[in-house]
């Protein structure tokens, strides 16, 4: 079983800072993760991943310098950091489990599970 719940989203201003969580339980503890973002109408957009051991990370290109992921596995988390947050980052936030350990793919297909996702909104 897998199962992934995201957690953090919120309410926050142009500016801000904000981290995201997704807990993992059963085998995704052993699975690389994965964010993606969605705002209604749009597909799924990568937004960073990291590996198993969190020895590999990518983040999506025009994210680099405010957003970055990390996970505690001591804690069974993954965290998602946004800083100078712009209203363009406003969606849903979703983590997905990959079973490649090590990879840090940015395409949707390679994550087979999916937490509900957490709300992040973004005032101007």
């Amino acid at each position: 079983q897998v199962q992934l719940v995201e957690s953090g989203g919120g309410l926050v201003q142009t500016g801000d800072s904000l981290t995201l969580s997704c807990g993992l339980s059963g085998r995704a503890l052993q699975y690389s993760v994965g964010w993606f973002r969605q705002t209604p109408g749009k597909k799924r957009e990568f937004v960073a991943a990291i590996s198993y051991t969190g020895a590999f990370t990518r983040v999506a290109e025009a994210l680099e310098g405010r957003f970055a992921i990390s996970r505690d596995n001591n804690k069974n988390t993954v965290y998602l950091q946004m800083n100078s947050a712009v209203p363009d980052d406003a969606g849903t936030y979703h983590c997905g489990a990959n079973a490649e350990y090590y990879d840090v793919s940015d395409e949707l297909d390679a994550y087979r599970f999916w937490g509900q996702g957490t709300q992040v909104t973004v005032s101007s």
